[in-house]
């Protein structure tokens, strides 16, 4: 599913009442960037679309979000996780290779207390510069390759089976600075990502 993620940050923002410029003086950017982002001529990190969609109060998940499905589903096809990362692929190709980090959630965060993401990171690829933080507790497997996790002062590289927990509160960010992609399986609750 092909998001316009310009388009959808524009309603978003106009759903709120807010001009760019508020929503820029409340996350922390300038009205250029906002206006870079609404017309498609910047495609922002994850860390600083979080931080912009901190400025009206939603989470990656229900930006993301598609219209809600009248039945509850249980079983999710690899094809149908849906991906939260702007500008990057939906699925992973053939090589395993993408542009830039990805996270495919399970079903909708938003109609559940628990999110769960499939996370790949290809070599060279991290969350941003900007650090993370949301209001949750966040927990991950890798599955495969390496991965640095940085979690206020603390820094620590995982390997395949090693894992993660912590208070998403706290300033965090993950980057790969192998030389082959990471897989990690994770889990946020309250969903918040």
């Amino acid at each position: 599913m092909d998001i316009d993620v310009g388009k959808r940050l524009k309603e978003a923002r106009e759903a709120k009442g807010l001009s760019q410029r508020q929503l820029a003086s409340r996350s922390g950017v300038t009205n250029g960037t906002i206006s870079m982002i609404e017309q498609n001529r910047s495609s922002p990190s994850v860390g600083s679309l979080k931080k912009v969609l901190e400025g009206i109060s939603m989470s990656l998940s229900e930006f993301f979000s598609a219209e809600k499905e009248a039945g509850e589903e249980y079983f999710f096809a690899s094809d149908e996780l849906k991906e939260l990362s702007p500008g990057a692929l939906s699925k992973i190709g053939a090589t395993g290779n993408l542009d830039q980090a990805s996270f495919r959630q399970v079903g909708d965060a938003s109609r559940h207390s628990l999110q769960v993401l499939y996370e790949c990171y290809p070599s060279g690829t991290d969350t941003g510069e900007d650090m993370l933080r949301h209001e949750a507790e966040e927990a991950g497997v890798v599955i495969s390759g390496e991965i640095e996790v940085t979690v206020g002062d603390r820094v620590q590289v995982l390997k395949a089976g090693d894992a993660y927990l912590f208070d998403s509160r706290l300033p965090h960010r993950f980057r790969n600075i192998s030389d082959t992609d990471c897989v990690i399986v994770s889990a946020c609750t309250p969903p918040s990502f």
